[in-house]
């Protein structure tokens, strides 16, 4: 407990080493760290929630990373500290990542006000990190007032982290064929705002085009908040062009909400949703050790696999024995 005060007591002062431990100790699969964790963060949890919470997604080659550290450079000039939360795709056969988001975002890395936390995605959906609603509630305890998630970009499951922000921004490009696909996949029904990245030379008109025709299937779409028209924008991340209106759009999003009630309303929600997914995960964890279920497991997974035994019976079998063993 001492150690866990100690801690905490680091991260309220912004240190960068006692967040980064903290971090690392929620990240953790350890059961003992588990509960140190929890500890922690009840510890930490009055001093959280002031922060803007910013997730933004897009395919791989979009241009996310450019366009955070343009986004952050510029807010860092305004006097903000920036978090961002920057969650790389594991491998599902050696379950290693790369973790390159520092080399990206090469001049925010050296800023002091900003704080980098590469994260394996480790097989999590939703293109976020196992741990990353705790990691905002953290880097929000060491002072960060905005917190940016910068997600793998794997389509629908995007709602998780569309289910953790308050204002999600999808990214776009203007000729890879993805207006009527963002449609499809119901990633634009989710969005805050929607960004045509590359915005330059050439492919100006090109990402013109592109706004007009999002702006146009938007209206489409049942719009998920009665206060918000969500809005199509261009930017050119590598030129520095148009950064400054996506902020504008964030910060009007949040006024407009908050005076509607709905900003509170929906961060009610969003922490409803986050313990019944802490809920799923625990016991699905503990389902796991049981020792009735650890001796079925091997034998009935084969049979699943061999077609001697259908996938509903194991299914009742192992929650039999589970019911059993309690």
């Amino acid at each position: 407990m001492p150690k866990i005060k100690q801690i905490a007591e680091g991260v309220r002062t912004g240190n960068i080493r006692a967040l980064a431990k903290a971090i690392t100790l929620i990240e953790s699969r350890n059961p003992e760290h588990s509960r140190a964790a929890t500890t922690l963060l009840d510890e930490l949890l009055a001093d959280s929630g002031k922060a803007i919470r910013v997730g933004i997604s897009g395919v791989p080659g979009v241009g996310k990373s450019t366009l955070i550290e343009a986004l952050g450079m510029m807010l860092i000039a305004q006097g903000h500290r920036i978090a961002i939360l920057a969650v790389d795709p594991s491998s599902q056969i050696s379950g290693g990542s790369i973790l390159g988001d520092k080399t990206r975002m090469e001049l925010l890395s050296r800023e002091k006000n900003a704080f980098i936390r590469p994260s394996p995605s480790s097989g999590t959906l939703g293109g976020v990190a196992r741990k990353t609603r705790e990691t905002m509630l953290l880097c929000e305890a060491a002072g960060y007032d905005i917190i940016i998630v910068e997600t793998v970009g794997v389509g629908q499951s995007e709602i998780t982290v569309a289910s953790m922000v308050d204002f999600f921004l999808l990214l776009q490009l203007s000729n890879a064929g993805d207006e009527l696909q963002g449609i499809k996949k119901g990633v634009m029904e989710i969005a805050d705002a929607i960004l045509i990245n590359k915005a330059e030379g050439e492919n100006r008109p090109r990402a013109e085009l592109a706004r007009q025709q999002y702006e146009n299937a938007l209206h489409l779409l049942k719009p998920k908040s009665k206060n918000w028209q969500v809005p199509a924008l261009m930017c050119s991340a590598l030129h520095n062009q148009g950064i400054q209106e996506i902020w504008w759009t964030i910060t009007n999003f949040t006024e407009t909400l908050k005076q509607s009630g709905e900003f509170d309303e929906k961060r009610r929600l969003q922490a409803h949703d986050w313990m019944w997914t802490l809920v799923i995960d625990d016991l699905k964890d503990l389902f796991t050790r049981d020792t009735a279920v650890a001796a079925l497991l091997p034998r009935l997974q084969a049979g699943v696999g061999q077609g001697t035994t259908t996938p509903s019976g194991a299914a009742r079998r192992l929650i039999a024995a589970f019911r059993r063993n309690l």
